[in-house]
């Protein structure tokens, strides 16, 4: 009984450049018996070079020219290309895509403006949003903010239980006050009950509070709740059954 008998891959490494594309270059593969045609189908894909405007030269590792690929119904074998060669794409058209540096300069796009005036008339737009922002929020100037979460931290004592948003995470208070080296404003340090935290009471090199690894966290008053659930935020049992009344 005969083996069967396969063909060996005939298939060619090639390296791809393009006239108007400084920046581009691509491997491909393909068959040896790939016509030119179906060759420059693939290559339009790739590069938006229209088939029709597209001619091609195969160029040797070196760069020289070896070949104009002119006939489109050769195979690609005609012209004897071997691993390492380049097809080199010459955009014919003018007006192609691929011109003038469109697809690789982006200051070359140019830009969309907008009048103040034609901005104002826009239903929604984020200077609008900034401006509602500010107005719900009274504390938004720094010395107010400031003053707000003094406030905040008056009534939040070490050692309090807490709860922490976003994210119910329960903890105990380990500290209260400023942090400059955190930016300007009240802080409270919080050791978490479970390993939720980011460190362990020590950030950027000024040590807070101490606590396990992995179970620290500082962040503003305004996210802390403290005393307001009776039983004072008791550590949560792992087993307990949320939904039994």
């Amino acid at each position: 009984m005969s083996k069967l008998q396969l063909p060996a891959d005939d298939s060619v490494a090639l390296r791809v450049t393009h006239s108007n594309l400084a920046s581009f270059a691509s491997d491909i593969r393909v068959s040896q018996q790939t016509t030119v045609e179906a060759l420059k189908e693939k290559l339009w894909k790739k590069t938006g070079t229209a088939v029709g405007s597209m001619r091609l030269e195969l160029r040797d590792e070196a760069g020289a020219r070896v070949a104009d690929l002119d006939r489109d119904a050769a195979p690609l074998a005609a012209y004897s290309p071997y691993d390492g060669y380049r097809l080199h794409i010459i955009d014919l058209d003018p007006s192609s895509v691929t011109s003038g540096g469109w697809l690789e300069d982006t200051s070359l796009v140019e830009k969309y403006t907008i009048s103040d005036e034609a901005y104002d008339k826009l239903g929604t737009n984020f200077r609008k949003f900034k401006e509602k922002m500010v107005s719900k929020n009274p504390v938004s100037d720094d010395k107010q903010s400031d003053n707000h979460m003094e406030e905040l931290c008056a009534n939040i004592k070490v050692g309090d239980r807490c709860e922490v948003e976003p994210g119910a995470k329960r903890g105990t208070v380990k500290f209260v006050g400023r942090a400059e080296a955190l930016g300007r404003g009240f802080w409270v340090g919080v050791q978490y009950d479970e390993p939720l935290g980011k460190h362990d009471g020590m950030v950027k090199g000024v040590r807070f509070f101490e606590c396990p690894q992995g179970h620290g966290a500082i962040v503003r008053p305004e996210k802390v709740k403290f005393r307001l659930q009776v039983g004072n935020f008791p550590e949560r049992d792992p087993f307990d059954d949320e939904d039994e009344i």
